[in-house]
């Protein structure tokens, strides 16, 4: 059950409002409508853009620490509504609620840090190149900054894409995924108690049938001068098209194709402990778990029966079961692509050695058991496309050249892992592998602290760190003669 407080409108100029028609939210977990919000359409993104167009030069020209001030309270609004922040992601995305409540302190945390990077905010000084003239170099923010977010993590890829961008100067459209509305403008509502003004946060729902509208009227709105987006590759593909004709910054955090690799002088057991970290949090449901996961023949075996074991001890239930370890797939499409992906493997040689198949349990369908498939190959549907579920394929290999380019062989570049404990080993494959975050003995990738993005079709733009403002700046030189 929602928080009663949980809004379910539209937040233009600082009020909430409805738009022509709604669209149902359902739990993933039973199929239940939970509410009903906003279908808007190009004149809700239109209206939204308005409002942060007219709220820009003020919040721009606001000083860093009055900024800062209002993230920070967000911050402590955020973290002490972690409870019904967790209640919400369960209900709309379906995970567990242990799983939820960790997402809603990375999420703050992203809002933290960069409370603290606004006030940080820098320009330089340049050299004297002549005499009497004096050359400066400063940061502005870029403008209306539209943020399109997907369902997997309702509330943390939202805080860290409008944190950023309120730290700089910027002001907010956001659009979150149709599948989990409800918990971004929960976080738009403690916004406005955190004293954020209105216009400089304006959020719109809309339907998978209406996101085109939402999404193109922004693209070709002159005035949004930055589109963030994490999702699919052939959306952040079309993104980059469609916003050519206005020349906007992009930061694309697109799909991924991880490989996680095993070398025989591993530790196994912490090799399989991070393997459960990275690929079976949210289900699989993430960008940055591992997809591919290659074993060294000498420890093939041994390494498959500990995970095998492991695997299949998973407790799968709704979020409402305490015990839950792996909840529903977020809607039936997805269990359509697991079950497509498993039956292929299995047609191509594959065999299964834990789940493998379909679970009903919560009182609805959306359940895939958590699976361990053996003698995987890249002949396999599964090794060029993100499965996006519960299910770690394992390839064997002899070699660390081969297992390097089979890594590598993927127009994706987003995360990568390996075991090792040869430390020349570790520096020769970190700096082969080709993507934009590695794992070493470590499944446990993301930090506010770290730069997160991905490289080839997985995108650019980073988020997070001290790198995160970049994207949400430009840079000005000033040049002043006559000094001398």
């Amino acid at each position: 059950m929602l928080p009663i407080q949980t809004p379910t409108q539209n937040h233009i100029a600082g009020i909430w409002c409805d738009s022509r028609a709604r669209f149902d939210v359902t739990d993933p977990a039973t199929g239940n409508v939970v509410a009903s919000v906003p279908d808007s359409d190009a004149d809700d993104a239109r209206r939204a853009a308005d409002a942060a167009a007219a709220a820009f030069p003020a919040w721009s020209r606001r000083t860093a620490r009055e900024r800062a001030q209002i993230l920070k309270r967000w911050h402590a609004l955020i973290v002490a509504s972690e409870a019904d922040l967790a209640r919400i992601i369960s209900a709309e995305q379906g995970k567990p609620m242990h799983e939820s409540v960790g997402e809603v302190r990375y999420g703050a945390s992203y809002v933290e840090w960069f409370a603290e990077e606004a006030t940080r905010i820098c320009g330089d000084v340049v050299a004297e190149a002549v005499p009497g003239r004096k050359m400066l170099v400063l940061r502005e923010p870029v403008g209306v900054v539209a943020a399109i977010t997907p369902w997997n993590f309702p509330l943390a890829m939202i805080a860290r894409k409008i944190a950023p961008a309120l730290a700089a100067g910027c002001t907010v459209v956001a659009k979150p995924a149709e599948d989990t509305p409800l918990t971004a403008l929960a976080l738009v509502r403690l916004a406005e108690q955190a004293g954020l003004p209105g216009g400089v946060l304006n959020i719109v729902t809309a339907s998978r049938e209406n996101t085109p509208a939402v999404v193109d009227a922004w693209l070709a709105d002159p005035r949004v001068r930055k589109i963030t987006f994490t999702g699919s590759t052939p959306v952040g593909k079309h993104l980059a098209r469609e916003s050519a004709g206005t020349l906007k910054k992009l930061s694309l955090e697109l799909g991924g194709n991880a490989p996680f690799i095993v070398f025989d002088d591993a530790d196994l057991d912490a090799a399989v402990e991070g393997l459960m970290a990275a690929k079976f949090r949210n289900g699989g449901q993430t960008c940055v778990c591992p997809n591919r996961v290659y074993v060294q023949d000498a420890v093939h075996d041994a390494f498959v029966d500990k995970l095998a074991a492991r695997v299949s001890a998973l407790h799968v239930g709704p979020a409402t079961e305490p015990a839950a370890q792996i909840g529903p797939m977020i809607n039936a499409r997805a269990v359509d692509k697991i079950e497509r992906h498993v039956r292929d493997a299995l047609r191509h040689g594959a065999r299964v050695v834990a789940g493998g198949e379909r679970v009903r349990t919560g009182d609805g369908p959306h359940y895939y058991a958590p699976t361990v498939l053996v003698d995987a190959t890249p002949a396999m549907a599964l090794a060029q496309e993100e499965t996006f579920g519960p299910v770690a394929p394992v390839f064997r290999f002899s070699h660390e050249d081969e297992v390097v380019r089979d890594a590598n062989d993927t127009p994706f570049g987003l995360a990568a892992y390996f075991y090792s404990r040869d430390v020349r080993r570790i520096w020769r494959v970190a700096q082969a592998l080709e993507t934009g975050i590695v794992g070493i003995n470590e499944g446990a990738l993301a930090s506010e602290a770290a730069p997160f993005g991905g490289v080839k079709e997985s995108g650019y733009g980073r988020e997070g760190s001290r790198h995160g403002l970049d994207d949400y700046m430009h840079t000005k030189y000033l040049c002043q003669g006559q000094l001398g």
